[in-house]
């Protein structure tokens, strides 16, 4: 087994059969793990995928209250944008294109620390940045930990059944797995730490940086437009924490190929460019997966790509010293072949479409 099969712990249901095929769990499997795996009076290792939760369910008062104190169309309106735009596009930013694929560069740790606290809080570092990685390495295959094949609640409840780092890791392999994390500027535990809380990050600090977090953007939004304004986006990101954990379900066309020729030219995986991702968010999944280290998706002249603004913004003001963009390798390996006919003809050739 390469480091990437044993990154991540396996569920209880087990990724494969004996036979190698993908095991698709029943929704009482799903939850059965789900809850178990919440359970930190089980252990204590249950930690991160439980705060996950909790901070979600933390940020559900403000939703309610949203609606029986607060509720306008123009505040819906401004928490709407708040969390399909600005979230959406600072994750693309953050957790995709830096943390994971390190497709940029900042040019000091301030311009790193104000991309990353730039919303509220709601998503692990850790928990989105190895699963990812095995994700690529694994679509749709056994072992991808939000496999689109095996359903959308296998997808929604991934983070907490699917995406803990593996507990058993040798002291070798836990010092090659943090380097996917080291870059981030979050607290790594030591490995005697990482044998007591099973994970990367530390509770304690984890806990702090979460409050920090929460507090500042709670006063920066009260000084603004008061408790209205601030219920309102405390509210539209747990809205949008609810939502991501559909995403990858949806972007890799709900298990099916949603593919189209001319749209989408990765054929390796189910992963399709989608409309609505990608305006809002700069998630334009099948260029990603064409592309991932690229700081731009946005390839073709129609398809806008908001993050990539920011980045571009920040790299002419100093605050990113480098970056990576393939647009032009997209242009000469995919597109213009595309346009000539010879990618098609090869496509076809090769099996991988299906009409």
């Amino acid at each position: 087994m390469t480091l990437i099969d044993r990154m991540l712990d396996p569920p209880s249901y087990g990724w494969m059969d004996k036979k190698g095929e993908l095991i698709k769990p029943t929704p009482k499997q799903l939850f059965s793990e789900f809850f178990q795996r919440l359970n930190i009076f089980k252990t204590k290792k249950n930690w991160l995928g439980f705060l996950s939760w909790f901070w979600l369910l933390a940020i559900s008062p403000f939703f309610i209250l949203f609606f029986v104190k607060y509720f306008s169309w123009k505040l819906a309106l401004v928490g709407f944008l708040y969390s399909m735009v600005l979230m959406g596009s600072h994750a693309t930013i953050w957790y995709h294109r830096y943390s994971t694929h390190r497709a940029f560069r900042f040019k000091n740790v301030f311009w790193r620390f104000l991309t990353r606290n730039l919303v509220i809080k709601v998503i692990f570092e850790e928990a989105y940045v190895i699963s990812h990685h095995v994700h690529h390495t694994k679509s749709e295959r056994p072992g991808d930990p939000y496999n689109a094949l095996a359903g959308g609640l296998y997808c929604f409840l991934a983070d907490v059944n699917h995406q803990k780092i593996a507990q058993d890791l040798s002291e070798d392999d836990y010092h090659k797995v943090k380097g996917f994390l080291t870059h981030t500027g979050m607290y790594i535990n030591t490995y005697e730490e990482y044998q007591k809380w099973g994970s990367f990050a530390n509770p304690t600090r984890s806990v702090i940086y979460w409050i920090l977090n929460w507090s500042f953007w709670y006063l920066v939004f009260f000084l603004i437009g008061g408790h209205a304004l601030a219920f309102t986006l405390f509210a539209s990101a747990g809205v949008w924490a609810v939502g991501v954990r559909t995403f990858n379900f949806e972007g890799h066309g709900k298990g099916k190929d949603k593919r189209q020729e001319g749209i989408d030219f990765h054929w390796e995986d189910l992963s399709v460019n989608q409309i609505w991702p990608g305006y809002v968010a700069g998630e334009w999944h099948n260029n990603h997966h064409l592309f991932p280290r690229s700081a731009r998706n946005g390839f073709l002249p129609y398809q806008l790509d908001l993050p990539w603004c920011y980045i571009y913004l920040l790299h002419k003001i100093g605050g990113i010293s480098e970056f990576r963009n393939d647009h032009h390798l997209f242009l000469e390996k995919y597109y213009q072949p595309y346009k000539d006919g010879t990618i098609v003809k090869k496509v076809k050739s090769s099996g991988n479409i299906k009409h």
